[in-house]
């Protein structure tokens, strides 16, 4: 069994992504435990030599942060937080979600300023090393204060209360704590306060959002450079000497990966009739890299943010010092999180124009890429499909963060929606793959109506091993199976670029 310590040692996303593949286990490092011990010892010391109120501590919450609590009421006060927060709604957060929402709160409690017990961590750990999954929701939270409601739901399992997902089956958490006799977590002082404030929310969907969109980016450029090939587009725009003048790096990256892809084809370096191509051709590094350039900035905002203490209030044992601020405000996130929608919506906004392109009977292709059009609609609804998500992304990428509601009685008067953003960028890229799935259909469609001319050794066994899934087309069928398919088949192929243009952007 191969296990992963939570440490002061950062987070990457090939350390996620590492944890994830592997099903590695979760263990507290002896330095992450003993962090945690000081700081619950010192909190505890703290609050027996004082009676003034410290926010979340011992007073109400948010608007209500000048009640004072008394000390034998401080336990009640913090379940009572998780209990009346838990008022998630909506579609059920995925198991995926929920499984890195896990790590990541995990991972902040372990910095040793949140005032936790060891043993309520430790519960956290147990959770996810049987993979059993608290039942969260996505709509509740303002992004603001931290992602209240669903980690409220995230943590209501450590009191028996809430639901839980195994072996994908619902369950009532106290029935699986009676199972494993386990018995409920016994919160003390700001332990309630820790648990629901914090960005984990958001930053699970951010985070798997962009692991996600790292493997569809390179897609896109493999599946761009096939519709470019069937199309009998020109090379002259992939160029180095043309991005060198223009020096973005994501705009020159994507230029040098087509490049390669494409290199050997009898297609590409074939004389040509017409003098350029549409933009969705020829400006394929233009916009793919623009997008990789934003996807990489929202990257550092993300591999800052899963590495850091994001509850309030904070506490710094070596100082003295129990500080009430404001790291849980998800505005870094927010922001981010609308800037990469508009990206992975780009990505698919061209490809919508490439695949409505290829139908267009230009160049020697069948109107429609079927033989017999007119009794045949060919593909010509496929691009309906594509063309009515692209609507969709466009409608999901209106920025949530530039929207606030004021709540807790104008207490908590400026929040970020983070929350709701993280949400549409994750349909966006759902979106998106289904979109990438539609132009590889088309294209490899297309590409047969230039046989005996081969692409290169790339496209050819890529094309091939998709032909296992997906036929080619000669008369009309039932679409959407093919559709499917081949969606499917993008979540499930192996890329075997070279590890330089698979990792270099």
């Amino acid at each position: 069994m191969s296990v992963h310590y939570i440490s002061s040692e950062k987070l990457t996303f090939s350390t996620i992504f590492d944890i994830i593949r592997h099903k590695h286990k979760l263990s507290l490092s002896p330095d992450a435990r003993n962090r945690i011990q000081q700081c619950r010892d010192y909190l505890d010391r703290r609050m027996e030599q004082q009676d003034e109120p410290i926010y979340g501590i011992n007073t109400g919450f948010g608007s209500l942060c000048d009640t004072k609590i008394s000390k034998q009421d401080l336990g009640t006060l913090q379940k009572n937080l998780v209990m009346s927060h838990a008022c998630g709604t909506g579609e059920e957060v995925p198991a995926e979600v929920v499984r890195l929402m896990l790590l990541l709160k995990i991972q902040s409690l372990a910095y040793g300023h949140s005032g936790v017990q060891v043993q309520t961590v430790e519960r956290l750990i147990e959770l996810y090393n049987r993979e059993v999954y608290p039942v969260v929701y996505q709509m509740g939270s303002l992004g603001a204060s931290g992602d209240l409601a669903p980690l409220a739901h995230l943590c209501l399992p450590l009191l028996g209360l809430g639901e839980v997902r195994v072996n994908g089956a619902v369950m009532a958490a106290s029935e699986f704590n009676r199972m494993l006799a386990w018995k409920p977590v016994e919160l003390q002082s700001k332990e309630g306060l820790a648990l629901l404030n914090g960005t984990q929310f958001m930053s699970a969907y951010g985070v798997m959002s962009l692991i996600r969109l790292f493997r569809l980016s390179i897609l896109a450029d493999l599946i761009g450079a096939i519709s470019l090939d069937a199309f009998d587009g020109r090379p002259e725009p992939f160029y180095e000497a043309v991005h060198l003048i223009r020096p973005h790096r994501g705009q020159i990256e994507t230029a040098r990966r087509v490049r390669h892809i494409l290199e050997g084809s009898e297609l590409i370096n074939r004389p040509k009739n017409h003098v350029q191509d549409p933009y969705s051709f020829r400006c394929i590094p233009q916009v793919h890299g623009a997008s990789v350039d934003a996807m990489n900035y929202v990257a550092q905002i993300f591999s800052q943010e899963i590495n850091s203490v994001t509850d309030n209030p904070t506490i710094f044992p070596e100082a003295d010092l129990v500080l009430s601020a404001g790291n849980f405000h998800g505005q870094p996130l927010a922001l981010a999180l609308d800037h990469l929608a508009i990206a992975a919506a780009e990505w698919g906004n061209i490809s919508e124009r490439r695949t409505y392109q290829l139908l267009n009977g230009k160049r020697g292709l069948p109107s429609f890429l079927v033989a017999n059009p007119g009794l045949n609609s060919g593909f010509m609804i496929p691009h309906y499909t594509a063309a009515g998500i692209v609507s969709q992304n466009k409608q999901l990428c209106t920025p949530a963060s530039v929207d606030s509601i004021e709540s807790s009685q104008g207490q908590e008067d400026h929040v970020s929606m983070g929350a709701n953003a993280a949400t549409k960028v994750w349909r966006v890229v759902q979106n998106l793959e289904q979109i990438l799935a539609i132009e590889l259909f088309t294209a490899a469609q297309a590409l047969e109506f230039r046989r005996p001319l081969k692409s290169s050794p790339i496209i050819e066994h890529f094309v091939a091993q998709y032909r296992r899934e997906v036929p080619f087309v000669t008369e009309d069928t039932t679409m959407y199976v093919h559709m499917h398919k081949s969606a499917s088949f993008l979540r499930q192929v192996q890329l075997e670029l070279p590890d330089a243009l698979v990792t270099g952007i």
